[in-house]
This record gives structure tokens, C-alpha cells and sequence, in this order.
């Protein structure tokens, strides 16, 4: 048996403030800047993040506490009053390498992870792998197999944020493990 463990990141902004923006001409010049490139490799039997985990921006309610739902397709629904804002949420996403028919056993580190950030902490909990049908991830392994003829895999993953009634303003961060093992 072959295991790879990762490090996920969750990101989170609690609340948004409302602003007015300003839009002033400026005239063209030419600048000179740097960007920066990266690749990563992925060698057989193991896997790497492609994408953090985030709610993105959030109002929560006043009245009571509310859940934050991010499903592995990328969509977010609440309840109680939470308002979402933006399109800055996204679900987690991780590529890996097997061979065609080859069973792995995915599994999270911990069934409830915490935010930390400004105020309370937030609670994390039922990540859900983009799997058909959706299935919820535990510290207890679930097997899955390679249906790509290449071998080459991805896999979304959302999870839920309880978020409590006048939450403070904020990023709330914090990290999970997320552990793949080729049989």
C-alpha cells in the first residue's frame, strides 16, 4: 500500500463591508513588471492540491446561529439569515496519478476541523467528495477506483461552516489533512 497525505487550507471571510468605489482616468504609460511562473509534477501514486477550500465572503445573521454549505460542484447555499456575497468561494480540489482500475482509500484527518481568525472560532464538518454519488469523507476510509484510462484523477471536495449569529469580521483560517492510500 502506497500513502499520500495533504495539507488542506480553508479560507474564509466572515463579513463584508459596503463601500463606495471611485473610478478616476489615469493616462497610459508603459510599465515594466515582473510575474512569476510555477509548475508542479505529480509523480505515480500520489497527489497534490489544486485548489484551497473557501467559503468565500459571508454577512452572517443576526437573529441566529447558520450553516454555510459549499458542495464539491462549487455551490453555496445557507441558512438562517446568512446572506452570501461574491463569487470568491470555491470548493477544495486535488489531482492524483493511479492506474485504471487501481482502488484508493481517501479519508480527512479530523471529522471536525476549526477556523480561528478575529472572533469565536468556526466549525468545519461533512466534507463531501465530488464522487457519483456524492459521498461524505471521514476519518474512516472510503475506497473509490480509477476510471480514467490514464490513471490521472481529480476530485472535488466542499464541506459545511456553522458560522454563530453576529460573527465578527474577519479571515478565519485554518488546515486539515486530507490522505490518500493506492491499494
Amino acid at each position: 500500500m502506497c500513502g499520500a497525505k495533504l495539507l488542506g487550507r480553508l479560507r474564509l471571510g466572515a463579513a463584508i463591508a459596503a463601500g463606495a468605489l471611485l473610478s478616476v482616468a489615469v493616462p497610459a504609460q508603459a510599465e515594466t513588471g515582473q510575474v512569476g511562473g510555477e509548475a508542479v509534477v505529480v509523480t505515480p501514486l500520489s497527489f497534490i492540491e489544486v485548489n484551497d477550500l473557501k467559503f468565500g465572503a459571508i454577512i452572517p445573521s443576526t437573529t441566529a446561529n447558520g450553516n454555510v454549505v459549499l458542495a464539491p460542484d462549487g455551490t453555496r447555499t445557507s441558512t438562517n439569515g446568512i446572506i452570501l456575497v461574491g463569487s470568491s468561494h470555491q470548493a477544495a480540489e486535488f489531482a492524483g496519478q493511479g492506474t485504471f482500475g487501481q482502488l484508493v482509500d481517501i479519508s480527512v484527518g479530523a471529522n471536525t476541523i476549526w477556523l480561528t481568525g478575529p472572533g469565536p472560532r468556526l466549525r468545519v464538518r461533512r466534507f463531501t467528495i465530488g464522487s457519483t454519488p456524492t459521498t461524505t469523507l471521514t476519518t474512516n476510509p472510503r475506497t473509490f477506483f480509477i476510471g480514467s484510462p490514464t490513471g490521472i484523477f481529480r476530485f472535488p471536495v466542499g464541506a459545511e461552516l456553522r458560522v454563530r449569529r453576529n460573527q465578527p469580521a474577519g479571515l478565519y483560517t485554518g488546515t486539515w489533512d486530507i490522505t490518500l492510500n493506492y491499494q
